[in-house]
């Protein structure tokens, strides 16, 4: 059933006009308009409607509005011609900040950090993901309490992230806030210790974990439904997946695996997302392995690469975790780059080019991620019965039978498994393998 407030969140959300802005203060390894596609993707995500891009070089941010006053004055008159309802700054604000520029424009001002919310607010699908968007959006509007900004005010309703004075986080004062973040937490701790059980009885089994990460958009979800079959949301669009799903795969020389498909990162992810996504995230940081998918195809893609990896770095994931990039959208790229990217992927060994959409290079990647979990794995001569079949599934199960024969009452086999695996067949076995 549809609430009034969200009649009124889509009133005012999905096709209103928006401005993009980035204040480019010259320190950025990113191409100017690759920032501003990004943030008007990012728009987008939530059914805005971008009429305009603007980019400002800013050489020292003003306290009080952050871009100089001149730009304000043409930034004013910009949206005054555009008629947009809401400007998003491609920066982090202060609240005075958003509170004097939503008073020179006479529009609405959302910063990246409040457009991120926004987007996670509008996808969190289950009850942990709005948990977690619910404590991150608190932490974020526990500073922008006390706003001026009153021309859609009596649009609005409810709570929504975009919402007026008329919000029940802007009439609370703090202590209701804290109190309400303090529940979120324990809540979230409960989640979080639910999940460690889960986990602890996956490595109990042992399944081996892989969590597929990468930057948004990079083709996570679309790869995920490829090597499990699973129907995920996979669209062009930043941000589809955000609650984690797990699905049991096989690979060569693996009887079952276990993996994951993770909220993709973005440069600048507001810090309140990280800490409050933490217990999804846990599962990247348990993970066996990670595959990287990167979008080969965008300009931006080393950028891309280094973000990902510094917030791999911020969650605690381990350096020596083993991973793999998947070089992903070689659909994408015209004939010269498509050969350029094979023959480098080639040369490495942590490396596979594929298409997740139309599955090129995708057996390759499956077979080097086997390679890698199995890295550990021995070769070993075990001797059953002829008639002990129950045996001899568990070994192609748990190992891969490189060689089987029967002699008389006696079955032979060359099997390569993990160390700990060959232990457990031996308990089996009474001792014997």
């Amino acid at each position: 059933m549809t609430t009034g407030f969200e009649r009124d969140r889509d009133d005012f959300a999905r096709g209103a006009k928006a401005i993009v802005v980035l204040p480019d203060r010259g320190d950025s390894t990113r191409d100017a308009d690759a920032r501003l596609e990004e943030t008007a993707g990012l728009a987008a995500a939530i059914g805005l409607d971008v009429t305009d891009r603007v980019a400002f070089r800013v050489r020292a941010p003003k306290p009080a509005t952050l871009i100089g006053s001149g730009q304000v004055e043409q930034l004013a008159a910009t949206a005054r011609m555009e008629e947009a309802a809401l400007v998003v700054f491609d920066a982090s604000l202060t609240p005075v900040q958003q509170r004097n520029l939503e008073t020179a424009l006479e529009a609405k001002v959302i910063d990246r950090t409040g457009l991120i919310l926004e987007i996670f607010g509008e996808r969190a699908a289950t009850a942990e993901g709005r948990l977690q968007v619910e404590l991150a959006h608190l932490d974020y509007q526990a500073g922008r309490l006390v706003r001026s900004w009153t021309h859609l005010e009596r649009q609005r309703g409810g709570f929504g992230f975009l919402g007026g004075p008329g919000e029940t986080q802007i009439e609370a004062d703090r202590r209701l806030i804290r109190d309400r973040m303090a529940r979120l937490r324990r809540e979230l701790e409960q989640v979080s210790r639910t999940r460690g059980l889960h986990r602890e009885r996956r490595q109990r089994a042992p399944w081996p974990v892989i969590a597929l990460v990468g930057y948004t958009n990079a083709g996570k979800s679309t790869l995920f439904n490829r090597l499990t079959g699973a129907d995920v949301m996979a669209e062009n669009l930043l941000f589809a997946t955000l609650d984690p799903t797990l699905r049991q795969i096989s690979l060569p020389g693996i009887d079952k695996a276990i993996l994951s498909d993770t909220v993709g990162f973005v440069s600048d992810l507001p810090t309140q997302l990280v800490a409050a996504f933490k217990a999804t995230l846990e599962e990247v940081v348990s993970a066996d392995l990670l595959i990287h998918v990167r979008d080969i195809a965008h300009p931006d893609t080393e950028a891309q690469r280094t973000d990902v990896e510094n917030v791999l770095t911020e969650i605690g994931v381990d350096a020596e975790t083993p991973r793999i990039e998947a070089w992903n959208k070689l659909d994408l790229l015209d004939a010269e780059r498509h050969e350029d990217i094979l023959a480098e992927a080639a040369r490495r060994s942590d490396v596979a080019a594929i298409s997740a959409l139309d599955g090129e290079g995708v057996d390759r990647l499956i077979a080097e991620v086997a390679e890698l979990l199995t890295a550990g794995h021995r070769r070993y001569s075990i001797t059953l019965d002829a008639a002990d079949g129950a045996g001899a599934a568990w070994l192609h199960q748990h190992g891969e039978v490189l060689g089987h024969e029967v002699d008389g009452d006696h079955a032979h086999y060359e099997v390569r498994m993990a160390p700990a695996d060959h232990d457990r067949f031996v308990r089996r076995n009474g001792g014997e393998g």
